[in-house]
């Protein structure tokens, strides 16, 4: 378990701090730092954030299913023409009684319905709870990075990466589905790091001392020490399933988890002695770990269907609720399983075959491989109002642009794919198990799509790996600056051309502003800020 770095005695002197001033600051920058962070973060997303009043992009989708399932407990199915009556009127219109059939698990609409709840059917509520949760994982990507790389600088970076990040703002001021899931990702990541740091902190302590006191790997204790309930692997399974019930792929996410957190345990038994590792793991964790992700996982899915579950079955309730009772009467499983379950599981298979059978042209879609270099970012909003209207200047001698486009910071994905390949560097060839774990962040929410480049999908789904692209980010920068014991010529170097490269990033994100915000700017002003074809 290395120490958390500190910095050097020589900066404190240069500032002229007293010892007692320095222990403060020292102490309290492990939360100080990400606090700060977070602040900024939480600044730029809820500034007008009912801006535009407008249903952007699948919010069309997303903010009325959330209002029909606090109301009605499921999805409803709601008139064409509707989207200018809620704006018009404040949200206050007729809630349908007839199902809809949706193609995503509700955890993600409860918690877009929770800001409808508490702030009303309007731009501002149905955005509230996606730029909460986006502003708290700044917070969490901070505290993660933190303990990776053991360096409160590093993590703040990594999270203030994060607050600059034109696709995260934009995600965390949109009621879109991914956004949330990102939140639980990210929050499954890291209670599955302090996991990590605690099995370890437990298998060193039971560590026997020589007879000069000195504690010494052990055969016997890394074989057969149990590390108990380990509260934060469940945690960890309560989180991958809600990833799950908003949206699928989530699946993918628990499975690459699972297999990181096994591997974790085999090094973690590995380096206090044990001989056979794997076997270890095999008997000792690997049936609580099962047990404590998957069937979690599994429970928390199910239990956010409740409300469809307990909708009437009488064709009143959720879309295909009384299927088991109609259609699906003469099954063969009618005596052996109840009518919700079966009706659950057509419902469910359904909506895998929508899933992988979506080939519908889109203006916007993207192929994974793009992804990376922004090849194809998402226009959420776009109008062109006149010279003095709609916020247009009266002096701008043409039409404005206004336009929300779901677009990462340039400078900062272009630097992450230079940072991928080191990440990639560290863990192959040098072993460094944080390396390995920001790749298997990547991998897990990315890699997947590459099975569906036929199908119709999108840039912003990249906003579920992002926060480990940060960290790859944060990582690179580290190794720019300087291991430790480097010259001072070496360390100021590297320090200079880490800072350009970040201020460059946060200069790029300014720049893009007003196409993050639906700001309206001159039309030549827009073409300027249009780096690519493809993002028209």
């Amino acid at each position: 378990m290395p120490p958390y770095t500190e910095p050097s005695p020589r900066l404190w002197s240069t500032l002229g701090l007293p010892p007692t001033v320095t222990d403060r600051i020292t102490r309290w920058s492990g939360w100080g730092g990400p606090l700060l962070v977070t602040l900024l973060a939480g600044l730029l997303r809820f500034w007008n954030l009912g801006s535009p009043k407008r249903v952007m992009f699948d919010e069309t989708y997303y903010a009325k299913d959330a209002w029909g399932i606090i109301h009605r407990g499921f999805e409803v199915n709601w008139d064409k023409d509707v989207n200018n009556l809620i704006l018009q009127n404040n949200g206050h219109v007729p809630i349908p009684t007839d199902p809809a059939y949706v193609v995503h698990p509700p955890v993600g609409k409860y918690v877009i319905g929770l800001g409808e709840w508490m702030f009303g059917f309007t731009p501002f509520g149905w955005r509230f709870m996606t730029a909460l949760l986006g502003t708290l994982s700044v917070l969490i990507l901070c505290r993660v990075g933190r303990r990776l790389f053991r360096s409160t600088f590093l993590g703040c970076l990594a999270g203030a990466l994060m607050a600059v990040d034109g696709l995260a703002f934009v995600m965390s001021r949109t009621a879109l589905l991914d956004g949330v899931l990102q939140f639980f990702v990210l929050a499954a990541f890291g209670c599955l790091v302090i996991d990590r740091d605690r099995a370890r902190e437990r298998l060193a302590a039971a560590l026997p001392p020589d007879a000069d006191g000195v504690v010494r790997p052990d055969a016997h204790t890394a074989e057969t020490t149990r590390f108990g309930v380990r509260p934060w692997r469940w945690l960890a399974g309560l989180m991958l399933g809600l990833a799950i019930g908003t949206k699928w792929n989530g699946l993918y996410i628990l499975a690459a988890f699972c297999v990181m957190a096994v591997l974790w345990d085999v090094g973690t038994r590995k380096v206090a002695g044990a001989r056979h590792p794997y076997e270890a793991v095999l008997r000792r964790d690997l049936g609580w770990a099962f047990l404590a992700t998957v069937p979690v996982a599994i429970v928390t899915y199910l239990l956010s269907w409740t409300a469809w579950i307990l909708s009437p079955s009488d064709g009143t309730g959720g879309y295909y609720r009384n299927w088991a009772a109609t259609e699906g009467r003469g099954s063969s499983w009618s005596w052996l399983l109840p009518d919700w379950w079966r009706s659950l599981w057509h419902y469910e298979h359904a909506v895998y075959e929508f899933h992988v059978g979506l080939h519908t042209p889109h203006n916007y879609q993207s192929n994974p491989w793009s992804w990376l270099v922004l090849g194809r970012p998402v226009s959420f909003f776009y109008e062109s109002p006149e010279p003095g209207k709609g916020g247009c200047p009266t002096g701008a001698g043409q039409s404005c642009a206004r336009e929300v486009l779901a677009l990462g910071t340039p400078l900062l994905w272009w630097a992450a794919c230079f940072a991928v390949l080191y990440v990639l560097y560290r863990w192959l060839l040098r072993r460094d198990w944080r390396a390995g774990a920001i790749a298997c962040g990547i991998a897990a929410g990315y890699l997947p799509w590459f099975m569906y480049q036929e199908r119709t999908i999108f840039f912003f789904y990249a906003v579920v790996f992002l926060p480990f692209l940060c960290l790859a980010v944060a990582m690179m920068i580290g190794a720019i600056v300087g291991p430790p014991g480097s010259s001072e010529r070496r360390r100021v170097a590297g320090a200079a051309g880490a800072g350009v490269l970040v201020l460059l990033i946060a200069w790029n994100f300014i720049y893009f502003w007003p196409i993050y915000t639906g700001t309206p700017i001159p039309i030549d002003s827009w073409r300027s800020r249009m780096w690519l074809d493809t993002w028209v």
